[in-house]
């Protein structure tokens, strides 16, 4: 996910992308501060990595990319610490398996809080004097560690559900859902014709966002809002997970495979949240639901998934800060939309599943060097998803950001938008 490719200075005056850095940095630590050394330290799947390992790989990647290269004369905290917490970098050599993260007991929480404060205060130091180049990865690393902090509570949540005591990271919040049923799905039509799709040049973007260009919209339709657990409810009692006639191939196998029968994290009428097990609340948008999922009850509703360049189209005009995003350390769950008019809850909430391959747009180059791995490797059997959720930083949304995963996976705050063609 690496930013653009030019080597142009960032709109950004020095002291805001400063305040940005450490506004970021300390939010990654509070994410943490309720935690233990073991609760930072474990890892509950290969998909997952533990809270401590995402502090330390965003602090490698700053060190690494910004003091290292960057910084005449500076000399690694530790140099041990690349090999440990290299995510999939080869440019920078060998690194510990994915899979085995969880067996890093050394170094502690707080050694890698100490790494941190030496890093930020060398960064901090640092700042004024960067070049283009260095202030644009600096920008780029506040992007990625807030994807981090994304992953970090949702890795968490999976680490804490598979306890069970059930155990909360924080307590519930008084902030319930406004409506107490679910308001009748209706359908907005949406822009047809040729439209310009991808990041336009103004502010970050990740280099797989881009380059702009035209597509050709048909005739259709959005839903209003993202399908409810309510409806989700629905889907269940008719037989939605025993009729191989709604699923892909591949979604019907899964399904059989891992006996399958609800979304992730449910158990009859309640749900696993990061404040504990918690009744279902009907109105939310359904969440940790696969992409196999998504298009096997679009298919039971007579609908489809939009692809993901009618939802840019729809989402270009609308406020990516407003909606359910995460602002502060505390509980993280989608909330019901609250008004029945126009597009409701495109950014935050739930990351909306696409029927769209993650694949290069016209013209797509990767950058050079190392951060060049970050996007462009990927694109391959994973599909789009847009929007943001509830675990998604504030002012980290805008209408062309991609997000990509395999078919199967669900650990994330993934969810679905309807979308029909007219």
């Amino acid at each position: 996910m690496a930013s653009r490719t030019d080597a142009s200075p960032l709109a950004d005056p020095i002291g805001a992308l400063t305040g940005r850095f450490a506004a970021t940095r300390q939010l990654s630590l509070d994410l943490v501060a309720t935690l233990s050394d073991a609760d930072a330290s474990a890892q509950s799947m290969p998909d997952a990595s533990p809270a401590k390992w995402h502090l330390a790989h965003t602090t490698w990647f700053f060190e690494t990319f910004v003091l290292r290269d960057h910084v005449p004369g500076y000399t690694l905290f530790d140099d041990r610490f690349p090999y440990l917490f290299n995510s999939y970098y080869e440019a920078e050599g060998p690194r510990h398996a994915r899979p085995q993260r969880g067996l890093l007991t050394r170094p502690s929480l707080d050694e890698v809080r100490a790494w941190r404060a030496h890093v930020d205060a060398a960064v901090a130091d640092a700042l004024p004097g960067l070049p283009p180049a260095a202030l644009a990865l600096v920008d780029l690393g506040i992007h990625h560690e807030q994807q981090h902090q994304e992953l970090l509570l949702t890795d968490l949540k999976h680490l804490f559900a598979q306890n069970p005591l059930g155990p909360a990271a924080w307590q519930k919040s008084a902030i319930a859902s406004e409506v107490a049923q679910f308001s009748a799905m209706k359908w907005i039509e949406g822009k047809a014709g040729i439209a310009a799709v991808g990041h336009a040049g103004e502010g970050f973007a990740f280099d797989c966002e881009g380059p702009r260009h035209e597509v050709l919209l048909a005739p259709h339709a959005l839903a209003n809002r993202p399908v409810t657990n309510g409806e989700w409810q629905q889907f269940i009692a008719d037989g939605g997970y025993r009729t191989p006639a709604l699923w892909l191939s591949d979604g019907w196998a899964w399904v059989q495979a891992e006996g399958v029968d609800a979304p992730a994290y449910w158990r009859e009428d309640q749900h696993f949240t990061l404040s504990g097990w918690q009744d279902i609340d009907a109105a939310a948008p359904v969440t940790h639901i696969s992409f196999f999922e998504a298009d096997a009850f679009a298919s039971w509703a007579g609908a489809r998934l939009p692809t993901e360049y009618e939802w840019e189209a729809a989402a270009t005009a609308l406020d990516p800060g407003g909606g359910d995003q995460l602002d502060a350390a505390g509980p993280v769950q989608p909330a019901g939309a609250n008004g029945d008019t126009g597009l409701q809850q495109m950014f935050g909430s739930v990351w909306e599943w696409t029927g769209s391959a993650y694949r290069p747009y016209p013209g797509f180059r990767t950058a050079p060097g190392a951060v060049g791995e970050y996007n462009g490797k990927f694109m391959s059997g994973q599909f789009v998803l847009r929007g943001g959720s509830c675990a998604t930083p504030r002012g980290h949304c805008r209408a062309s950001y991609r997000n990509f995963f395999y078919p199967h996976q669900r650990w994330q705050f993934t969810g679905l938008r309807l979308a029909k063609d007219i």
